[in-house]
């Protein structure tokens, strides 16, 4: 995995667990606040954060997908846990084992060049 995308998918990961509270918090905070007393002044806040998290995270989602040529498939589940409350903790799971697995692979790629270089002098 080249650096870009490895940023990518870091920036990725940087957004998820923000948004994934975010919409928990809009529908706890926001709207049942809103609904069973008069603390409505939330709701504007806490919409607009988590909008903002929201469309940050479909643009970093869809920066991995073209840098890392995931299959659809998978951009997919990972857009369907951003929707999902909490969803996102999980997701955010899975790229955090996807960076640690990149890793291991460049280092293994890293020591078999020097190996090579090595047999060869």
């Amino acid at each position: 995995m080249d650096i870009k995308t490895a940023s990518a998918l870091h920036r990725l990961r940087l957004v998820s667990v923000p948004e994934a509270l975010s919409f928990p918090a809009l529908l706890i905070f926001g709207s049942l606040l809103s609904r069973i007393s008069d603390i409505d002044y939330l709701m504007m806040p806490l919409g607009a954060l988590h909008g903002i998290l929201f469309v940050i995270y479909t643009l970093f989602l869809l920066d991995v997908w073209n840098k890392a040529k995931w299959p659809f498939k998978k951009a997919a589940l990972f857009f369907l846990l951003a929707v999902v409350p909490f969803g996102g903790l999980y997701g955010d799971k899975l790229l955090k084992r996807e960076e640690a697995d990149s890793v291991v692979a460049a280092r293994a790629r890293r020591e078999a060049a020097g190996a090579g270089t090595a047999a060869d002098a």
